[in-house]
């Protein structure tokens, strides 16, 4: 049973070893023997501006937790709070120790074996040692930067009318863990985003295209603001002046983005809970099984250094590592928490998301390049071959369950190294047969914020025209 409670804070600083004291004498105090906590603090300054002018300013700070108590008849009571105070924390064991007397029986989760083991050297060069937490710019530094931004963008092409979307946001994160065994885990990191959406005007009352892109990084000295402008304005006017494209099937390469997309939205492929949960076409005999073509190989990556966001250990305390989900075209591995781990006879693998119910989820998902290059598949040389840049209505496209997609999206027809804006279109297929096709990954990887990709490419797919 879950019950929620909700106040304001305005901590901004934790100490693990202070907290971990504090919950065992309130713990000890009204008798609760075993339990957990998982949380974080977010410290955000965040500013947008539109048409020259400050749109938005605004700073916060909040904190939110999720505690776990087990009666003593090992059933299971969670409770979320926004307080970390001593009362706070205080009435959410009390009520989460009061709600675990009408906890599930079955499949009761537990403490992660791996909640107390050491962490990954690489990952400690993230925390505890070296902590990533930069000093946050002034709130005039981000507003110069985007009013610049904006007036660029404008004025870089007769047709961009304006920047409707245009921000940036500072963030200073701190996540914990702690158990009643002993466990003890504490991170922070700061990230800096930028946001850039255009907007053109189209004559002949075709409806108006736009362009974005955005940027992360620990600080703003780091932050790609001049990357951001250009590929803002570059996608921006690339989808001026678009075409209508004919109904029929086309070869197509999806970006690093449209191709990350689709595996996260079919993620429940190598999600354990899914499996268990029977929300998935894969089934717990499907490791070994060949799910996609030889070229494709994946990995969930937390730590890949391209993520800023990284975090060594996941919402139950078990370290987050470099899992191999699809080697050579086989399903290799699912992804776990300590609960699914148990029942299928794994070991966690750093991907639980602690809420209400212990969920999994990818992280980082990595798509290795191919090996060589190869003049079959060039978008300089080839013709009529359909780009893909960003898949949209993947909420609504997607049947996961069924394996479907029917997606419209962004791109252009491409000839010999010409783009041409597509009006409207839709590309279907099942994602199984999309991933036994791959017919070549290219030899260079994007980092994206989500995961790294290189450019994939189909032989031959359903593309539905306007």
């Amino acid at each position: 049973m879950t019950a929620t409670i909700a106040r304001e804070t305005t901590k901004s600083t934790l100490n693990i070893d202070d907290l971990a004291n504090q919950v065992k004498t309130i713990a000890d105090r009204l008798g609760i023997s075993k339990y957990d906590i998982y949380g974080s603090t977010v410290d955000e300054t965040e500013a947008d501006v539109y048409e020259g002018s400050p749109k938005q300013v605004g700073a916060s700070n909040r904190s939110s937790i999720t505690v776990r108590v087990w009666s003593k008849q090992n059933t299971v009571g969670v409770t979320s709070t926004t307080d970390i105070d001593p009362a706070g924390l205080e009435l959410a064991l009390k009520t989460a120790a009061e709600a675990s007397a009408f906890g599930v029986t079955e499949h009761v989760p537990d403490f992660s074996p791996e909640a107390i083991a050491p962490l990954d050297p690489a990952a400690l060069e993230r925390i505890e040692h070296k902590e990533q937490i930069a000093d946050s710019a002034p709130i005039q530094s981000l507003l110069d930067i985007l009013l610049s931004a904006e007036k660029e963008l404008v004025e870089a092409h007769e047709a961009i009318e304006a920047v409707p979307y245009n921000g940036m946001s500072q963030k200073d994160v701190i996540h914990f863990y702690l158990n009643s065994a002993g466990a003890k885990r504490q991170e922070a990191h700061s990230v800096t985003t930028l946001f850039l959406y255009a907007q053109t005007t189209e004559a002949g009352g075709k409806k108006p295209r736009s362009g974005s892109a955005y940027r992360l990084s620990i600080g703003l000295d780091g932050l790609d603001i001049r990357g951001c402008i250009e590929e803002t304005k570059e996608k921006t006017i690339s989808h001026y002046n678009y075409q209508k494209i004919t109904t029929g099937k086309y070869k197509v390469v999806f970006s690093a983005k449209a191709f990350l997309s689709l595996l996260y939205a079919f993620s429940n492929l190598f999600n354990a809970q899914n499996i268990l949960d029977k929300q998935s076409l894969s089934t717990p005999e499907s490791i070994g099984n060949e799910i996609a073509s030889p070229a494709l190989s994946v990995f969930d990556d937390e730590l890949h250094s391209g993520n800023v966001a990284a975090s060594a250990f996941d919402g139950e305390g078990t370290p987050t590592r470099r899992v191999p989900v699809i080697t050579a075209g086989k399903l290799t591995n699912f992804l776990h928490s300590a609960g699914t781990a148990k029942r299928l006879n794994a070991k966690p693998t750093g991907h639980a998301t602690m809420g209400a119910k212990v969920s999994v989820s990818p992280s980082f998902l990595h798509v290795l390049p191919g090996e060589t290059e190869n003049a079959a598949y060039d978008l300089a040389k080839l013709e009529n071959v359909v780009f893909i840049d960003e898949l949209q209505a993947l909420h609504a496209g997607v049947n996961a369950l069924q394996g479907s997609l029917s997606l419209p999206f962004k791109g252009w027809i491409v000839n010999k190294g010409d783009r041409t804006s597509i009006e409207s279109a839709t590309v279907a297929g099942d994602i199984l047969d999309l991933l036994k096709s791959i017919a070549y990954i290219e030899p260079t990887a994007k980092v994206t914020p989500r995961g790294v990709s290189p450019r994939v490419w189909i032989d031959s797919m359903a593309i539905t025209g306007d």
